[in-house]
C-alpha cells in the first residue's frame, strides 16, 4: 500500500490540461486513431469549474461536433445606430450555437469510448519539462497528489497575465436567456450586432440576440472597451435593451451568463518548453478583432493531431499573419477613436457580400479579396494607424478575469 504523502506517478503519451472547448477538441482528434494514450485533466465540480458558456461559430456543411449544436440560423441581421437594418444570407455558411454542457457530455462520451482516452477529475498545478517529456502535478478531489508524466503536455489554462501588446481591449458582456409571454423572435434570424443601444464614451456597444424559439432567446449586451462593467451595470443595460429597444413586453429571465474576452495584438507563445505547448485562448486561438474562438480551436486541434501523426510536435498558429496584422490596425483605430465602431461594422455588412465577409472574419480570404475589403473601410484613419503601429512599444496588461473564451 502506498503512503498518502508520497505522490503517485502515472505515464501516458499526451496530457491535456483543461477540459473546455480546446482541451476536449484536441483530445477528440488525438484519440480518433487509437494510436496514443491521452489523459485530459479537468477540474472537479466546484469553484474551479467554469460556468455554463455559449460558443458560436459559422460553418459550411457538417462538422465534428454537429451533435452538440443547439441552434443554427441561416440569416444574420445588423442594426445601425440610426435604426437602419440589414439582413444578410451568408449561404453556404450558417451561424451555429453550442452550449458548453452539451459539448462536454458529447466529448466525454467519445473519450470514454476511445481506446486510449481518459478523463481525470483533478486540479492541475505546475507543469514542467523533464527528460524525455514533461510532467503535470495534480491534486485529486480527495486531496491526493498525483504526478502525470507524458511525452507532450498541452495546456489550455488562461495565463495570469497577457503578453505585452500595443493595444488591449476587452470584449465583455452579460446575457440573459429570456422567455416571453408571446412570440417575439424569428428563429431563422440571429441579430449579430444591434447598435441601437447607448454607446459608451470609449469603444462601442451592441446587442446580440440568438432566438431559440419564437418565445425564447439569448439576449446579450456587449461592449468592446478597456474595462468590464459591474454586474449591476450590465443588468441595467440589458433591461433597457429588452424593454426599450426590443420591446419584448412581459418576459422572464431563466438564466444568465457573463464573460470577458481579450482583444489584443499580443503575441501568444504556443510553445513554452521542449514538450509543453499552449492551446486555445492561451495559445492565441481567439481572433483579436472579433473574440471568436471555437472555429479556430477546431482548426488548431486538427493541425496538432496531424503533426503528431507525422512525427512532429507543434501547435501551428490558429490565425495567419495577414489576419493578425489587419486586426492590430483595427484594434488600434478603435482604441484611439479614429474610426466610429458602429459605423465601421455596419458598413462592412452593407458593402461586402456576407459569405465573403464571414470568410474574411475567419481568416479564409485571399490577399486580393482582403484588398477589396480594405478599400471599403475608412482608408485614411486605417493607413495612419498602420504607419504608426511599428513604432509603438508593447506593454504588459493584466488578463481579463475569465475562463476559456465563450465565443
Amino acid at each position: 500500500m502506498s503512503r498518502p504523502d508520497v505522490p503517485h506517478c502515472e505515464t501516458c503519451d499526451v496530457v491535456i490540461v483543461g477540459g473546455g472547448a480546446s482541451g476536449l477538441s484536441l483530445a477528440h482528434h488525438l484519440t480518433a486513431t487509437g494510436s496514443r494514450t491521452v489523459t485530459v485533466v479537468e477540474a472537479p465540480d466546484g469553484p474551479r469549474r467554469a460556468p455554463e458558456r455559449t460558443w458560436c461559430y459559422w460553418e459550411q456543411g457538417t462538422g465534428d461536433f454537429d451533435e452538440a449544436v443547439c441552434a443554427a440560423w441561416p440569416r444574420l441581421r445588423v442594426h445601425g445606430t440610426g435604426g437602419d437594418t440589414r439582413i444578410v444570407d451568408p449561404a453556404p455558411l450558417s451561424y451555429r450555437m453550442i452550449r458548453s454542457s452539451v459539448f462536454e457530455r458529447l466529448a466525454h462520451a467519445r473519450l470514454a469510448r476511445s481506446a486510449g482516452g481518459r478523463l481525470l477529475r483533478a486540479t492541475a498545478g505546475s507543469v514542467r519539462g523533464v527528460p524525455g517529456g514533461a510532467e503535470v502535478r495534480c491534486t485529486t478531489a480527495d486531496g491526493r497528489t498525483l504526478t502525470l508524466r507524458a511525452r507532450y503536455v498541452f495546456d489550455s489554462r488562461p495565463p495570469p497575465t497577457l503578453p505585452p501588446a500595443r493595444t488591449r481591449l476587452t470584449q465583455h458582456f452579460r446575457g440573459w436567456f429570456v422567455r416571453t409571454d408571446t412570440p417575439r423572435f424569428d428563429p431563422a434570424v440571429a441579430d449579430l450586432m444591434d447598435f441601437r443601444v447607448r454607446q459608451p464614451r470609449h469603444g462601442l456597444a451592441f446587442g446580440y440576440v440568438l432566438p431559440l424559439a419564437p418565445d425564447r432567446a439569448l439576449v446579450e449586451y456587449t461592449e468592446f472597451s478597456r474595462t468590464p462593467l459591474t454586474t449591476t451595470a450590465y443588468e441595467a443595460a440589458l433591461a433597457r435593451y429588452c424593454g426599450d429597444t426590443l420591446e419584448l413586453g412581459s418576459y422572464q429571465v431563466e438564466s444568465a451568463e457573463q464573460g470577458a474576452i481579450p482583444m489584443t495584438d499580443a503575441r501568444f507563445p504556443r510553445r513554452v518548453g521542449p514538450a509543453v505547448f499552449r492551446i486555445g485562448t492561451a495559445g492565441g486561438a481567439t481572433r483579436p478583432a472579433t473574440g471568436y474562438t471555437f472555429a479556430a480551436v477546431q482548426r488548431q486541434s486538427r493541425a496538432v493531431a496531424a503533426a503528431l501523426d507525422g512525427g512532429h510536435a507543434r501547435v501551428p498558429p490558429p490565425h495567419g499573419r495577414r489576419a493578425l496584422a489587419m486586426d492590430a490596425v483595427l484594434l488600434r483605430a478603435l482604441d484611439t477613436g479614429r474610426i466610429n465602431g458602429p459605423d465601421f461594422f455596419t458598413d462592412l455588412f452593407r458593402r461586402i457580400p456576407p459569405h465573403r465577409l464571414l470568410r474574411f472574419l475567419d481568416g479564409a480570404t485571399s490577399p486580393w479579396e482582403e484588398w477589396g475589403i480594405g478599400l471599403r473601410t475608412p482608408v485614411g484613419p486605417m493607413l495612419r494607424t498602420a504607419v504608426e503601429l511599428p513604432f509603438l512599444p508593447r506593454r504588459p496588461h493584466p488578463a481579463p478575469r475569465t475562463g476559456e473564451s465563450p465565443r
